[in-house]
């Protein structure tokens, strides 16, 4: 189950990235911004092209918060076999669909599609690890599939630079959205519930449900009276603070290394796979060392409220240096000091999103994911619509200033609204 979440998601971030390498291409920025090739593109141009493309980045976040919190919610309704094979299958075609888009306005549509597919893939993720494993397992099985976000970038770098030198920014779509219709295929023939799996033993099935939480705790929680929890919410908070940042780097790290004025050397489409192998590669060992190191603290006898929380604490201070990457001139060390920030990110992810199913009931944990996310979502939506702005005028430097603060921030709300966890 793990490696088929891990290349579910790896598949996912494949799909999902694609657009922030083509942006840098020149012939896509010709495209949506209706200039013929006699026409040069001027410094003003470029500045349009990056403010409506934050637009286009919010409208996909838009989308992906609110499929987030209506995805959570359909997966635990019907299921989350039928409801991800669903939400695969219009991310892909959107994804195929953006191959034919020559506007801002039908790429804006299509990423919109996109992001309400895409967004169940966590609520999904999460409900199949808290079926699938017991409490002090869930952290480190969520770090290896989280990891396979990582992975997909990194193949993106590799492959999507190559396609579109060779055959076209088109071909990039059409390619990768393939990847999704062969997913959903595997999804359907390969994933099977806990309960009806033909190789799960009796012995192997009391495991897993062998740390439960207590029965006062798997009280049934309406959907609607989620809101009224302060567990949901500090969730919810952690992700509105954090997620925003994960989701501009995918968005804008090619920019960065293509355009910080900063840097002595700048990177094009033929440059980037190194930096983004190192940071990506280095946010995957973040996210499995993370994921293990909350659940190693656990069988230390640590609580699951101290481990959890210092192991957020550690992710929260490792991000704090980024404030110096949109300074540096030497193209490596900013390399580095993403890659830090990169992999605290993902560590932090894996426990966050474990938090919901160590104060929640597996029956709700898609609901809880789903609202998480939405809130995330609109924390991104708000702060891809005005970072096409903040580059234009200022530059990175106000980015990853904020960035640096985000992760504290949202774990001392997460400790007001939750002192104390199971």
């Amino acid at each position: 189950m793990v490696a088929l979440l891990f290349m579910a998601t790896a598949i996912k971030y494949i799909d999902r990235n694609v657009l922030s390498f083509t942006m840098i291409d020149e012939g896509f920025r010709r495209e949506m911004l209706n200039v013929p090739e006699s026409s040069p593109l001027t410094a003003d141009l470029i500045g349009r092209f990056k403010v409506l493309m934050g637009y286009v980045d919010a409208s996909f976040k838009f989308a992906y918060a609110i499929g987030f919190v209506l995805m959570g919610y359909f997966i635990d309704r019907v299921l989350v076999k039928k409801g991800y094979s669903i939400a695969i299958a219009i991310w892909s075609f959107a994804g195929i669909a953006t191959a034919f888009v020559s506007s801002f306005r039908g790429l804006s549509i299509t990423r919109f599609v996109f992001g309400f597919g895409e967004s169940a893939n966590f609520p999904a993720a999460i409900k199949t690890i808290a079926e699938w494993f017991p409490k002090k397992e869930r952290s480190f099985a969520t770090g290896i599939y989280n990891a396979g976000a990582n992975v997909g970038i990194m193949a993106t770098a590799l492959i999507v630079p190559a396609l579109i030198i060779h055959l076209g920014w088109r071909w990039s779509f059409l390619c990768t959205g393939v990847l999704g219709v062969m997913l959903l295929v595997c999804w359907r023939l390969i994933y099977r519930p806990l309960a009806s799996h033909p190789q799960v033993s009796a012995e192997e099935q009391q495991y897993i449900e062998s740390d439960h939480a207590p029965a006062s705790n798997n009280t049934k929680v309406p959907w609607k009276n989620l809101l009224k929890t302060r567990g949901a919410w500090a969730i919810a908070l952690g992700k509105f603070f954090t997620d925003p940042i994960w989701w501009f780097y995918l968005t804008w790290l090619p920019d960065f290394f293509n355009s910080n004025e900063a840097l002595e050397t700048k990177l094009d489409l033929t440059g980037l796979a190194l930096p983004f192998i190192v940071i990506y590669f280095t946010s995957d060992l973040g996210s499995v060392f993370f994921g293990w190191l909350s659940g190693k603290f656990i069988s230390m006898g640590w609580t699951v409220n101290k481990s959890r929380k210092v192991t957020l604490l550690l992710c929260a201070l490792l991000v704090v240096p980024l404030i110096f990457a949109a300074k540096v001139a030497n193209v490596h060390l900013a390399m580095v000091l993403v890659a830090i920030a990169a992999a605290a990110h993902q560590g932090w992810s894996a426990n966050l999103f474990t938090l919901s199913s160590d104060i929640f009931p597996k029956r709700v944990v898609g609901s809880v994911v789903g609202l998480a996310g939405m809130v995330g979502g609109i924390g991104g939506t708000i702060f891809a619509a005005f970072a096409g702005i903040i580059l234009v005028n200022w530059g990175y430097f106000p980015i990853f200033m904020m960035a640096s603060a985000s992760y504290l921030i949202a774990l001392l709300i997460i400790h007001l609204l939750v002192p104390r966890i199971g």
